[in-house]
Formats: structure tokens, C-alpha cells, sequence
């Protein structure tokens, strides 16, 4: 098969090439190349799928009809490659409930699924990580609410192992009444905070173990610019962390919350305004290493409920490149290069993946993606329902 006439874009940059592709692999990349099956890009782009490290199933229920329901949005979107976050139901912290959920995987083949393992059990003691990990989860996940000594005995397990720790830093004691970011908003809307430091206190906690056991950590969905800082000076000085923020705190602020927006009750919560200026800037300079659609789908009668009651999440994955390519590149903040390289190259390195590239010997786990075509959000989970989108995704 020969895809020619598209724009070929990977993290090295953007060229006007013919890609042949034999057996699922690129075997030529060059001008005039020849093939008995062509596939006329059209101008479209030619990129690498996207890696996805933080996707929750709807409800957060772990069954086989919502795997297959988030594979069919994550190919709708441009993704090619997710994790599901480990605080299911059940969670996946034993080996009976990873015996089902990969068997839950075994007829996915559109995409790539793989499986965090929670690394605290409900009671709050540790799961075995070892055997989890052997028997073939990408990642240990591990919330801060752990104590010091937990923390530290999970931390032994990653280095031990040479994966990565994806960490939610949040303070238990902090989060557990609030509903929305601590400030004008949420005091004008009756509702209750939670402070920007339950997410600081605890990256500098977690910086101070990756630096003390030399392990590597992926610090979830961070939502505080000064988390930001603080992670961007540790990998200054060689401590292996790194930082992912989602989309929608790029985005958004709180003041999508007004009018007890349900939509826009999120975790993290969403920043003030003057912190989401703040993140896009650090974007713009490097800091933020990954990014994530937190792709987090709730039942209606779990986000049409008052605001304190609703579940966390909205709907982003069957968005996902479109929004990406409308909201950051179009609009100049990230060239494609650019945003590839955070939505494919860097996730991958965190779950053992060399992905980013378009070359001869790589797998060719690629999309088309023409931004001639655009579409409107219809869909009321979204933050982003009614808006027009540009582009559409075409797996090869």
C-alpha cells in the first residue's frame, strides 16, 4: 500500500513524501515511489496515532461493553494507543479483576489498550505489585492520600522494575469535601474548595522520592502552574519527572462552573483563570511534557444532579485530534511537530514505546488527518458541545 499526496508529519518535522507500507511496517519513504494499491491523501496530513496515558471507563466501571465502547471513541479520535486509569470499578489491584480485564482486551484490535495497576487497595494497603506487574500491566498508579512509608515501599517496587509511577498528587484531607478550585467562584456559587496546595504539597513530596530512589514519575492531570515549576526545576537538576496536563485546563477555567455547570466539574479541578494563562505559557516554554484528554464519560443520571453530587468528568477522547489541532495548532500555541510530540513521542516513553516517528523499519501506526473537513460538537458531556472542529481522522 502507498499513501501519497499527503503531508508527512511526525516530531521531526512536516515534508511532502510518498510512505509505502507492507505488513503493518513503513518499508519506503521517498518521491515517486510505486505500488499496486495508492491512497490518494488529498493534502490530508499523515501522522502518527495518538498515546493517550489517562483514560477512565464510563461510570469508571471496568466491563467488556465500556472497553469496547472507549476503543471505538479513542479510533473516532485520532488515538491509536491508551491506558486506563486504575481507579475502576473494580480497580485493578488484584489478579482476578486483571485476569478479566485483559481478557476484556483480548477483541479489541482496532487499537492499542493497555492497564495501570492501583497500587493501594481500598483499605489503603498495598497491592502486589510484583506479580501485577509481571503478568503484564504497563504502570503502577499510585494516588498521594498513601503515607510516607507506603509511598516509599511503592517507590522500591518501580525501581526495581525500571517503570514509571504514574502519580495523582492530592492531599485526602483537602479534597474530600471540596468540589471545584478554593476561590471567588466557588465562594459565590456556595460551594465548597479545594486549595490549590493539595496538589503542590504533594509534587514536592513525590519530587523529593523520585530523587532520593532515582525512579522515573509521571505526575497525572496537573492543574497548578507552581506544580509546573516545581517539576520543570527537579528535571533541571536530573530528577526523573516528568508532567502531564490535560486539555481542558489549557482551555478552560473556573469560571466554566457558573450556573452549576455539571460538565465542568473536574479532577483536578479546573484553575483560575490567571493559572490557565499561566499553563498555556508553559506550554508554550517546554514544561508541560504530555498531554491528555482526561477522557472521563459519566452516565446522565450520574452529571444531571446538583453540582456537589455529580460524578467527575467530561467527554474529550472521539474529539481528540480535531480539538488538539483546532484549539493549540491552528490557533499557533504548538506547531503539529510540536504537538505530536507531546501526544505521541513523550507518553510513549513512559509506557515503553519508541512511537513519534515516520520511518522505514517503524510500525505504521498512522492516521490520515484532513483539516479541509470540519464538524460541530454534539454532545452534551462536552466542554466544548456546540463548537466547530476542524479535521477528520481516517486510520490506515
Amino acid at each position: 500500500m502507498l499513501i501519497s499526496n499527503a503531508i508527512v508529519c511526525d516530531v521531526n518535522g512536516e515534508r511532502r513524501v510518498d510512505v509505502k507500507i507492507e505488513n503493518g511496517i513503513i518499508t519506503a519513504i521517498g518521491e515517486d515511489l510505486k505500488d499496486s494499491v495508492v491512497i490518494d491523501a488529498k493534502g490530508a496530513y499523515l501522522i502518527p496515532s495518538l498515546i493517550d496515558l489517562n483514560i477512565r471507563l464510563k461510570d469508571a466501571q471496568l466491563n467488556s461493553k465500556n472497553i469496547q465502547a472507549i476503543a471505538k471513541e479513542a479510533k473516532k479520535g485520532g488515538v491509536g494507543h491508551i491506558v486506563l486509569n486504575a481507579d475502576s470499578t473494580p480497580a485493578i489491584d488484584d489478579e482476578v479483576v486483571l485476569e478479566f480485564a485483559q481478557n476484556s482486551l483480548k477483541s479489541i484490535d482496532e487499537i492499542e489498550i493497555d492497564l495501570m495497576l492501583n497500587s493501594l487497595k481500598s483499605d489503603m494497603s498495598l497491592s502486589n505489585i510484583a506479580i501485577l506487574l509481571k503478568k503484564g500491566v504497563i504502570a503502577p498508579y499510585m494516588s498521594t492520600i498513601a503515607k510516607n512509608n507506603l509511598a516509599i515501599k511503592i517507590a522500591e517496587y518501580v525501581q526495581m522494575y525500571g517503570v514509571t509511577l504514574f502519580c495523582k498528587a492530592e492531599d485526602n484531607s483537602l479534597i474530600s469535601s471540596g468540589v471545584m478550585l478554593d476561590g471567588d467562584i466557588s465562594s459565590r456559587l456556595g460551594l465548597a474548595g479545594i486549595p490549590e496546595l493539595s496538589e503542590v504539597l504533594h509534587v514536592s513530596r513525590m519530587i523529593e522520592i523520585a530523587r532520593y530512589f532515582d525512579i522515573k514519575i509521571l505526575f497525572k492531570s496537573i492543574a497548578s502552574p507552581r506544580s509546573v515549576e516545581l517539576i520543570a526545576k527537579a528535571k533541571s537538576e536530573g530528577v526523573l519527572v516528568s508532567c502531564e496536563v490535560s486539555l481542558h485546563h489549557l482551555l478552560a477555567c473556573d469560571a466554566a462552573c457558573e450556573d452549576f455547570n455539571t460538565t465542568a466539574k473536574l479532577n483536578p479541578p479546573l484553575a483560575s483563570h490567571q493559572d490557565m494563562l499561566h499553563l498555556r505559557e508553559a506550554l508554550k516554554e517546554g514544561l508541560i511534557d504530555t498531554l491528555t484528554t482526561l477522557h472521563q464519560p459519566n452516565s446522565p443520571v450520574n452529571k444531571e444532579v446538583a453540582f456537589f453530587d455529580a460524578a467527575y468528568g467530561c467527554e474529550a477522547l472521539s474529539d481528540a485530534l480535531a480539538l488538539y489541532y483546532t484549539k493549540l495548532v491552528k490557533s499557533g500555541v504548538l506547531t503539529m511537530s510540536e504537538l505530536l510530540k507531546l501526544t505521541v513521542q513523550n507518553p510513549g516513553v513512559h509506557i515503553a514505546k519508541k512511537a513519534g516517528e515516520i520511518a522505514v523499519g517503524e510500525p505504521a501506526e498512522l492516521i490520515l488527518f484532513d483539516t479541509s473537513k470540519s464538524y460541530v460538537v454534539k454532545n452534551q458531556q462536552s466542554l466544548y458541545n456546540g463548537e466547530t472542529l476542524e479535521g477528520e481522522v481516517r486510520f490506515i
